[in-house]
């Protein structure tokens, strides 16, 4: 599976993982000249704004250790830029990180089925 088809895929199953659990998606993928945000939701009264880091292994290291300092700083003037261009959107906002796991079947050392673990609040 190549990177973007996985990465798509992955944003499927967060969305549907998060959907099920009763949040309200409202936009995937917003992207601006900073960069982007791969799913924007509403969680009661949150603002959540989720970082989608999928694998088909952790040959390389679990999903989570992608977001770095770096990465979790460029997702807070994201957090900041999205606000400003959606003022009419209010609520406490906050930043998760949703791992997945997803099937891959040319690795070995890949999981079997989608393995999702979700970190709420990583800046609130």
């Amino acid at each position: 599976m190549r990177n973007r088809q996985l990465g798509v895929r992955g944003e499927d199953e967060a969305v549907g993982y998060l959907s099920a659990r009763g949040y309200l998606i409202l936009e995937r993928n917003w992207r601006c000249t900073q960069g982007e945000l791969d799913v924007v939701a509403r969680d009661g009264d949150d603002l959540v704004f989720v970082e989608v880091k999928a694998r088909s292994s952790v040959k390389y290291g679990h999903p989570f250790e992608a977001v770095t300092p770096r990465k979790l700083a460029r997702l807070r003037i994201l957090t900041v830029l999205w606000r400003a261009a959606h003022p009419d959107v209010t609520g406490t906002a906050r930043i998760d990180v949703i791992s997945i796991l997803l099937p891959n079947h040319n690795d070995a050392d890949a999981v079997a089925s989608p393995h999702i673990e979700h970190l709420r609040g990583v800046f609130q």
